[in-house]
C-alpha cells in the first residue's frame, strides 16, 4: 500500500485519486476553521506558493474530531479558506483521522510515523511530510509552524 493508492473526496464532492501527485513532495494536514492552529493556514498558502513550482503539494483534510471545531459544511469550509486566508492548495472533504471510522490515509499515515504518544492524531493541525516517492518522511506536532517546515520541505525538493 502507497499513498498513490488512496483516494479521497474533494471539498466539491469529486473523488480526488491521490495517484494524480506521484512524483511530487506533499504535505497532507488535518485541518480545522475554529482552532487556535487556525492561523497556521496563512503559513500553509506561503508555504505552497514558494515551493509548488518544484513539484510540492499540501492536502488538506478538515477534520471535526477535536473539541468540535470544524463544525461547517464541506462548501462553507472551502468559502472560509478561500475569503479568509486564499487557500489555493486543495482542500479535501471533511473526514475522520483517528477511531473505527478513520478515513483509511490517515490509518495509513499513523501506521508509517507514529507520534510520540502512540500512533493517534492528538489535535488539529499535525503535519506528515512525504517525499517524492510517497514516503513519509517526517510527522509534525500542531505546534510546529509551517515556515518551521521549509528547510525540510526543501530537502525534498
Amino acid at each position: 500500500m502507497a499513498v498513490y493508492d488512496f483516494t479521497a473526496k474533494l471539498g466539491n464532492g469529486v473523488e480526488q485519486s491521490l495517484g494524480e501527485y506521484r512524483g511530487k513532495a506533499l504535505l497532507i494536514v488535518n485541518v480545522a476553521s475554529k482552532c487556535g492552529f487556525t492561523p497556521q493556514y496563512k503559513g500553509l498558502q506561503e508555504l505552497y506558493e514558494q515551493h509548488q513550482a518544484q513539484g510540492f503539494e499540501i492536502l488538506a483534510f478538515p477534520c471535526d474530531q477535536f473539541g468540535h471545531q470544524e463544525p461547517g459544511t464541506d462548501a462553507e469550509i472551502a468559502s472560509f479558506c478561500d475569503t479568509r486566508f486564499g487557500v489555493t492548495f486543495p482542500v479535501f472533504a471533511k473526514i475522520e483521522v483517528n477511531g473505527t471510522k478513520a478515513h483509511p490515509l490517515y490509518a495509513w499515515l499513523k501506521s508509517q510515523k507514529g507520534g510520540l504518544l502512540g500512533d493517534g492524531i492528538k489535535w488539529n493541525f499535525t503535519k506528515f511530510l512525504l517525499n517524492r516517492e510517497g514516503v513519509v518522511t517526517g510527522r509534525y506536532a500542531p505546534t510546529t509552524k509551517p515556515a518551521g517546515l521549509a528547510r525540510d520541505v526543501e530537502a525534498l525538493l
